[in-house]
């Protein structure tokens, strides 16, 4: 068969059913063998950066690998947000690129471009085929790669010539890798572990987003019950455990809740699970670290040590690990410590109780009506990607996607398709994204409006870059340039233009309608323009300090 077809079939071995992609001349081949293809699915979207971007959506609402394909050129260069957007968070994904002809190869040809130079950085692996033999086992691994250890995405790139090659094509079974026993070595690290544990005065768990990825929610919550631990998330982690969890105190960082970051300040053991310490979770690393031992769990050894010097590590799988974790006695039940937690939570809870439409509040309200329902969350970057981690209610894994890593402004509207499309009728998505995101991918509601696809879309409206507004605020004296918007496009009719219904809302009877208007509206998208006036998203840490210091706005 030819090494098209051969691609196609090694998809459909590895469970692939759709493929988010953009066409070109020397990508052609592969979209001709998936003409008359019944399993797989191509959804032809309106940039390549979203085909990336869906493909990552469908990635994390499923864990399977989210597959996008582009032509060479400036086709395979606008992946390239996308796949560093999914290698940040480590989200498995495989892009396939086409390319000109071997005999051309740097020869400058039209539409020739060195993708795997560019993508090195943010692959875990990139491939170029030159060698028809070597398609089918290039395929392969490029799966076996992006799905093994920590995950992330994986480039090949394949000359178009060897599309259409005769390749010797045998199919294969393919069986879940088994996770390795520990040894001796492993099990009395874990021993060691379990014993700091049971003699820390003040413990608390931190889960990232490496925990969702690995499938380890109820081992975590069978670990934070057995050891009494009280449990904050990271941006990636939300949803690990659910959010009215009563040993679940929120979401931790530069904008976390008050009561995470000063149990996190306080407490002398953190036991991060799945989590890399990044510098917006942690602040000043010093002040951080100071009166404090390390557990770090995490499946990649080089995050240990990396940000945290000095942890306990224990490298490997996830379940595998708390469980052994979960072998040994608990140790005391810390009623101090908790009472202190108690009081954080009593004196930093957050008043929804406003006489004007606001995000905070908006975002309550959605909490409050898809509460207990099939809902998933995803969001853009920016002010309203941080008020939906503080106030929505997340209550299962792989139900919020958000560009924790690299922070990809853009990136909501084309992951909430790709993650609706993989939910199918079982599960919506609801968007939150700014009027600065949406200028980047909006062109996407062309393809959820095509594909009537049941996506509600909320479109912060405060006139205004307002991340970097409150940024210049903090850091530069308010000296504020380049982040208000003096013209507005009307957000209702481009969404009408494609055929969605749209309302635009300024008063909190105005959202509530419009709300319950979209979430009665089962079967088709929906948008809703929030106008609100520019504020500043808190809490929010000083620079240079501890997370449980924080900046006044008043």
């Amino acid at each position: 068969m030819t090494g098209a077809r051969a691609i196609v079939e090694c998809l459909r071995e590895r469970g692939v059913d759709m493929i988010f992609g953009y066409p070109g001349g020397m990508i052609l081949p592969l979209y001709d063998a998936l003409v008359d293809e019944k399993e797989i699915r191509q959804v032809l979207v309106t940039h390549e950066q979203n085909a990336a971007h869906a493909a990552d959506g469908y990635a994390r609402a499923t864990g399977k690998v989210g597959v996008c394909m582009a032509t060479s050129g400036p086709g395979a260069t606008n992946l390239v947000t996308g796949i560093a957007t999914a290698f940040m968070d480590s989200i498995p994904m495989v892009a396939i690129t086409g390319q000109v002809d071997t005999k051309l190869l740097g020869r400058d040809a039209f539409q020739e471009t060195d993708i795997l130079d560019i993508t090195m950085p943010v692959t875990k692996h990139n491939f170029k085929v030159k060698d028809a033999r070597q398609l089918v086992a290039t395929i392969r691994q490029a799966f076996d790669i992006a799905l093994s250890g920590r995950r992330g995405p994986v480039l090949v790139d394949i000359p178009r010539d060897i599309f259409f090659a005769e390749v010797d094509y045998r199919a294969q079974e393919v069986t879940e890798k088994i996770p390795a026993t520990p040894d001796a070595d492993f099990i009395i690290c874990a021993a060691e572990a379990a014993e700091e544990i049971a003699k820390a005065e003040r413990p608390a768990v931190i889960v990232g987003g490496g925990a969702i990825s690995a499938g380890a929610s109820e081992e975590i919550i069978a670990f934070i019950e057995k050891f009494n631990l009280p449990v904050v998330s990271t941006l990636m982690g939300i949803g690990a455990v659910p959010h009215n969890h009563p040993q679940n105190l929120g979401f931790a960082g530069m904008h976390g809740k008050k009561a995470a970051n000063h149990a996190i300040a306080a407490a002398d053991l953190v036991i991060a699970v799945g989590s890399r310490f990044g510098d917006r979770q942690t602040g000043n690393v010093d002040k951080y670290t100071r009166a404090k031992k390390f557990i770090h769990i995490d499946i990649d050894p080089a995050e240990i040590d990396k940000n945290i010097e000095g942890s306990l590590g224990l490298a490997g799988n996830m379940q595998v690990i708390l469980k052994l974790l979960m072998r040994h006695e608990a140790g005391k039940p810390r009623v101090d410590w908790w009472r202190q937690i108690d009081s954080w939570r009593e004196e930093y809870d957050y008043d929804y109780q406003v006489d004007r439409l606001t995000v905070p509040w908006a975002m309550n309200q959605i909490a409050k009506k898809t509460a207990g329902k099939n809902f998933a969350y995803a969001t853009d970057v920016g002010q309203h990607q941080m008020w939906a981690a503080l106030h929505l209610n997340v209550s299962e894994p792989r139900t919020w996607f958000t560009s924790g890593g690299l922070g990809t402004m853009g990136f909501g509207l084309p992951a909430a398709m790709g993650a609706q499309l993989a939910y199918g009728n079982k599960r919506r998505v609801i968007c939150v994204t700014g009027d600065g995101g949406i200028k980047m991918t909006g062109n996407e509601y062309y393809t959820i409006a095509r594909l009537k696809l049941p996506v509600i879309s909320l479109i912060v409206n405060n006139t205004s870059l307002g991340m970097i507004r409150q940024l210049q605020k903090v850091f530069y004296r308010e000296r504020f340039i380049a982040c208000e918007f003096d013209y507005q496009p009307d957000y209702v009719m481009y969404a009408q233009s494609f055929g969605i219904k749209a309302e635009s809302v300024s008063t909190q009877e105005e959202f509530a309608h419009a709300l319950a208007q979209a979430l009665d509206d089962t079967d088709n998208p929906r948008v809703i323009v929030l106008n609100v006036w520019r504020s500043f998203v808190e809490p929010m840490t000083k620079g240079g300090a501890n997370i449980n210091e924080f900046v006044d706005f008043k």
